[in-house]
């Protein structure tokens, strides 16, 4: 995580009023206005670099004077943030968001100009220090313990080039790649850092591999048909345990996670015996319930993810990576369709009730 920064703690304050004028009455302009503006192509790291202080300070309002007795407002300061930003206060209490390009926040409010009410004297602006908290926003994220293949079959699925390697912890930061189709429909996929069991608990890069999760559409869990085991000292867990440890983790952070659509891509068929694990695993995934007691009580989720597809894949052969794709694809435009619809039906009953 050393060059990707995904909290922001930064003091804002917002200018102090103008003077009033006591002999006739004339009231000092407002104090500017902190905004935060959500904006592509923007990073932390960015802010971080060009604003090294991290303080954001509004203008202050011009005095009332014989010439211009309402004073001008102070020049509001516009700080321009990536989207997909969560707005935090010090206590941790989230106070606003934002998800698309050109919402705004505002983030510390102007003083009042001095008027009759003040006794013709300026108020200080808001002051606070607040923490911009980035969730990556993507179509779909790739769940899977370290070594399951993520890093790999985002380079074969996007033009993405992540580092590769034959160690466990390849990913130390988010990668974004883009898959293209033929019709030039552009899917954005993110592979997130390497799960490990715990991570709910904050182990290894828990929090900071789950809150990305959130700010995915769709989840695309990538577990190694041949199993998986982080090092000597901890169990080796067979493909079907992976699936609900993943399940377990998510499910321990925030339920709702569950709630997301979701594939499995069965990676590394390849591999010899590969094709007996699938059909164990195939028989395991139908009817879940039946082998559950093969598992440690504290290792069973409440509830069961549901697949949409299961695709067996190979990232070092290629096979099943047009079907994944095709999947993908399938089941973004659904869930488009989905919520279009809903959309509709909601316009729909408000203009029944209007009537």
């Amino acid at each position: 995580y050393s060059n990707f920064i995904d909290d922001l703690r930064v003091y804002v304050r917002g200018g102090t009023g103008g003077m009033g004028y006591p002999n006739l009455g004339g009231e000092g302009g407002r104090g500017g206005d902190v905004w935060f503006v959500a904006r592509e192509r923007t990073t932390l790291k960015s802010i971080r670099e060009k604003y090294p202080h991290k303080r954001f300070v509004a203008g202050t309002g011009a005095n009332s004077s014989v010439r211009a007795l309402k004073g001008e407002k102070g020049k509001d300061c516009e700080v321009h943030v990536p989207m997909g930003i969560s707005v935090l206060d010090d206590d941790g209490k989230q106070i606003g968001e934002l998800n698309a390009a050109g919402e705004r926040f505002l983030a510390a409010r102007g003083g009042l100009g001095g008027s009759l009410a003040t006794n013709f004297l300026p108020c200080k602006g808001q002051r606070r220090m607040v923490h911009l908290d980035l969730k990556l926003i993507a179509d779909v994220g790739l769940v899977g313990f370290p070594n399951a293949g993520k890093s790999s079959l985002l380079s074969k699925i996007s033009h993405a080039k992540p580092e590769i390697a034959n160690y466990a912890f390849t990913t130390i930061q988010p990668e974004l790649g883009k898959i293209m189709y033929a019709d030039y429909k552009q899917i954005s996929v993110a592979d997130l850092p390497g799960l490990i069991e715990g991570a709910h608990a904050n182990k290894g890069m828990g929090h900071k591999f789950l809150k990305h999760v959130e700010r995915t559409k769709q989840l695309l869990l990538v577990v190694d048909i041949s199993g998986f085991q982080l090092s000597i000292k901890t169990h080796f867990r067979t493909a079907f345990e992976t699936i609900l440890l993943l399940t377990k983790e998510l499910e321990l952070y925030k339920k709702e996670l569950l709630t997301k659509p979701a594939l499995l891509a069965i990676n590394k068929m390849d591999l010899p015996c590969a094709k007996d694990n699938l059909d164990e695993l195939m028989t395991q995934l139908q009817n879940p319930q039946d082998f559950l007691h093969l598992l440690e009580e504290e290792m069973i989720p409440a509830n069961t993810l549901e697949f949409r597809d299961v695709i067996p894949i190979s990232t070092c052969t290629g096979e099943g990576i047009e079907e994944l794709k095709r999947c993908i694809r399938k089941s973004i435009d659904e869930q488009a369709e989905q919520v279009n619809e809903e959309y509709r039906k909601k316009k729909l009953l408000l203009l029944q009730t209007s009537k």
